[in-house]
């Protein structure tokens, strides 16, 4: 795994750009709208359990204040994460979305996008998701987690719990 600033070089700027561009979000790292690009490898065997993005819902008041560092929750939590695929897997490597009965097969080129949170700030369940095993060659993905910070007139608010 490697994070890699956006601002280091003028192509991840670029991909910062349309990441913005293609979701109407804010993804500038320098005012803590998003993380910083992360690029991860899988080799044969490689997968990551069923997961949530989301990292500050239901936690309790004394988790967030002992648990979480305090620049995270200036940031939000992490309402929408952008995944795009860097290589084509041979076999396996798929990224399976069980509670929606859905799966991204790895594309060179290709990339899935989604909200974590609802409108009202409330964890969406239907984005657990994991990577499931490489089962021959290798694969190689990146992801743009973008926190609730400077979205506000980007991402409407929910006017109730379930939207």
């Amino acid at each position: 795994v490697a994070w890699l600033d956006d601002y280091v070089r003028p192509f991840f700027q670029g991909i910062n750009l349309r990441i913005s561009l293609l979701t109407g979000l804010s993804t500038d790292i320098h005012k803590e709208h998003a993380e910083l690009l992360q690029v991860s490898n899988y080799g044969v065997g490689g997968h990551y359990n069923p997961h949530f993005d989301y990292l500050l819902v239901d936690k309790t008041e004394y988790e967030l204040k002992h648990n979480i560092n305090p620049k995270e929750l200036n940031m939000g939590d992490r309402i929408a994460t952008f995944m795009f695929y860097l290589n084509d897997v041979s076999l396996g490597g798929a990224t399976a979305f069980p509670r929606l009965g859905a799966a991204a097969w790895p594309s060179k080129g290709s990339a899935v996008f989604w909200y974590n949170l609802k409108r009202s700030g409330a964890g969406d369940t239907r984005t657990l998701h994991g990577a499931c095993p490489v089962l021959h060659g290798t694969k190689w993905v990146s992801n743009k987690w973008i926190r609730e910070k400077g979205q506000f007139l980007r991402s409407p608010c929910g006017l109730t719990p379930d939207a």
